[in-house]
């Protein structure tokens, strides 16, 4: 009996998302980490995340896993099925504020990024505006991201239909969104940051790219109704053949955390990536907004910092 319940004690420790083990009194632990279909940029992002932390802090394993997206990774984390997960601005902003659910009690580790949304489509088809889209099949990203929230709210703030005024379709892999647009079985391929694969991809394609987001007075239109989605800009360069700055509007994605995940651990996630933030710039374009500073100015409420990372900010003095 004494046997047998040490065996499911162990089965019951390895199975929990955060393991702690003690040997030669070092603490080893690993996180799980939620990201996304493959060929999306929370995979890429993940991946570069777990990569810089792991190096950094040697009893420290980041340990990334494909998901569907954001709209499986607040479910799971709520569930504590996994410590980490990466979630889209607007996922994120209705789960905190209780939209057609009830509010969540997760925590933000880091902001990763800032999201601006726009589409792409070839370089010499017709389509020059997002009314030019009307009517036709456009790709809105993978099912259970948040990019398809994204481009809803934008789109409802121009008075259109995601659904109903597009042919809208929705993809099993971010991965295969830039294949339907050179080949031409959608129009325009919809997506959001800087640095996005599906983007580059598009770019680099035979056909090149054309990105098309909303004119200066389509922001403040959609701005009037969605306050909460902010001007942003991709900078020139970000994508092949780029020459000029692209002005849209989207918001943050975040790194959340479970409601639960101590603040220790919490503290020592905080603390060892923001002492690595030029190298991850190095690793990945887009993990140079990954900052301290970002993350406490992209957090709706600053109570939804985990503590364990408030703790740290104060230490640092970007918070009081």
């Amino acid at each position: 009996m004494k046997l047998a319940s040490s065996i499911l004690l162990a089965a019951a420790l390895l199975a929990s998302p955060a393991v702690a083990q003690t040997e030669d009194k070092a603490i080893s632990t690993t996180i799980s980490l939620g990201t996304a279909t493959p060929g999306g940029g929370f995979p890429l992002y993940g991946n570069a995340f777990a990569e810089v932390m792991n190096a950094a802090d040697p009893q420290l394993t980041i340990a990334p896993r494909n998901t569907k997206g954001s709209n499986e990774n607040i479910p799971l984390l709520e569930k504590g099925e996994l410590d980490l997960a990466l979630v889209a601005g607007e996922p994120a902003y209705e789960a905190f504020a209780g939209i057609s659910r009830a509010p969540v009690r997760l925590k933000i580790l880091t902001a990763i990024y800032s999201n601006p949304g726009m589409f792409v489509v070839r370089a010499d088809s017709p389509y020059k505006t997002i009314r030019d889209l009307v009517g036709q099949p456009v790709a809105f990203g993978a099912k259970g991201s948040g990019l398809p929230i994204l481009a809803r709210y934008v789109l409802d703030g121009l008075g259109l239909r995601q659904d109903e005024d597009f042919k809208a379709i929705y993809l099993d892999r971010a991965g295969d969104g830039p294949a339907m647009v050179e080949d031409g079985r959608v129009a325009a391929l919809w997506d959001a940051g800087i640095g996005w694969p599906g983007f580059a991809a598009v770019a680099s394609s035979a056909s090149g790219a054309r990105f098309i987001a909303p004119s200066a007075d389509e922001i403040a239109r959609i701005r009037a109704k969605h306050s909460f989605l902010k001007p942003l800009t991709v900078p020139a360069g970000s994508y092949p053949n780029q020459s000029e700055p692209i002005a849209s509007l989207g918001s943050w994605s975040f790194v959340l955390t479970r409601e639960d995940l101590p603040d220790d651990i919490a503290y020592r996630l905080a603390k060892t990536l923001h002492g690595v933030e030029p190298t991850f710039c190095k690793k990945l374009a887009q993990a140079c907004e990954t900052t301290a500073a970002n993350t406490v100015a992209a957090a709706p409420k600053p109570e939804l910092l985990h503590p364990g990372v408030a703790k740290y900010f104060r230490e640092i003095g970007v918070v009081k």
